[in-house]
């Protein structure tokens, strides 16, 4: 652990609320990807156990997944399986390449265990991140675990233009993921949360699924949803999702709303502007979790994100109903073990609670 720990984690813990340390973790990562011995020395370290889960069609090796953001340009998609986990989302990626917003635009709350960032979907675009997965594929050097891309709406795109922009993104990545995360709930690109709207919506999804339609596959395309709409909103936008023909949810996405400042490094962080993230994400992540199973009475999938950081709000946010999870804020706060933990920690859950399988545990709160 001390290894990884200093090679991999300490510089992405020490300073996050600089932009620096964040892509420095990455670019060392990202070589550990491009060598057989590094990933074999990570996983050695961090691999996690199996707790297999038969979701959206897939085997997964357990359900905690890396949720989006933390690699945006797909640039080290081949080591976070040896960092234990068992499914990655790449991006947000839009059609254009983007600088994002002005820095600095990453901050920590270290005793709120919360990130504030306003990246602004700051990526390379579409047609670059296609190109260096193409080349991926071809060194042999794809991930071994199912990959999702999360897309997003470009910021030269106003929202009458977004289903194109949507579709066209899809498109461009179609072959280079196995599930697609659609993003309409982003707190850092001006209206883009106004896409969440009934009819903006539905037409977003309709060019979606047709690009899917035209490919004749089945690929999984899920919607990320905001915290804070409202849970009226939110079993609206559910409606919409299943009658566009939607796989799943992701619940949630990061929010406005700020906890209580408990110092000052906190209180600087919270007056800026952006999402939160992390901890003070659990509550309101599990609320919606929970509703949108209710409401749908377990049979759209959901996938749960926002606060999940050891093996009680992993286990959480699965009896509250969420078939897989992911985490972000957890990584850099905990340092790579903490996926390995998590995973244990639900493994012991299962085996106390009786149950053959991580499965049986989904959406067991309501019962």
């Amino acid at each position: 652990m001390g290894l990884g720990w200093k090679i991999f984690a300490r510089p992405l813990i020490s300073r996050l609320d600089s932009e620096r340390s964040h892509d420095l973790a990455l670019s060392t990562l990202s070589k550990f990807d491009k060598s057989q011995y590094g990933k074999s020395l990570l996983s050695g370290m961090f691999q996690s156990p199996e707790l297999p889960i038969h979701v959206l069609g897939k085997l997964f090796h357990h359900p905690l997944g890396l949720a989006a953001g933390m690699d945006k340009g797909a640039k080290a998609l081949s080591a976070w399986p040896a960092l234990g986990f068992s499914w990655i989302e790449y991006g947000g990626v839009t059609r254009f390449p983007q600088e994002g917003n002005p820095k600095p635009r990453m901050f920590r709350a270290n005793s709120e265990r919360a990130l504030v960032n306003s990246m602004g979907f700051n990526n390379p675009g579409a047609s670059s991140i296609r190109d260096s997965l193409i080349s991926r594929h071809s060194s042999g050097n794809w991930p071994n675990v199912p990959v999702a891309a999360n897309i997003g709406r470009s910021k030269k795109v106003n929202n009458e233009q977004a289903p194109a922009d949507y579709a066209s993104t899809l498109d461009t990545l179609w072959n280079h993921a196995d599930i697609f995360v659609l993003n309409v709930s982003s707190p850092n690109t001006p209206g883009l949360r106004d896409l969440q709207h009934e009819d903006t919506l539905s037409s977003v999804l309709r060019e979606c699924t047709s690009i899917r339609n035209r490919y004749q596959s089945d690929k999984p395309i899920l919607l990320k949803l905001s915290p804070d709409c409202t849970d009226e909103q939110v079993l609206q936008i559910a409606d919409i999702a299943m009658s566009s023909g939607l796989d799943g949810i992701v619940a949630t996405n990061t929010t406005i709303t700020r906890p209580e400042p408990s110092n000052t490094q906190s209180r600087i962080a919270f007056s800026q502007n952006g999402g939160v993230s992390g901890r003070p994400l659990q509550k309101r992540s599990l609320e919606v979790i929970s509703n949108l199973y209710d409401y749908t009475n377990g049979k759209m999938t959901i996938v749960g994100v926002g606060g999940i950081d050891s093996p009680d709000s992993a286990w959480n946010a699965i009896t509250s109903g969420a078939s897989l999870i992911q985490l972000y804020s957890g990584l850099v706060f905990n340092g790579p073990g903490v996926t390995s933990g998590i995973v244990r920690g639900l493994k012991r859950k299962v085996s106390e609670n009786g149950f053959s399988g991580i499965s049986e545990a989904i959406g067991y709160s309501h019962q």
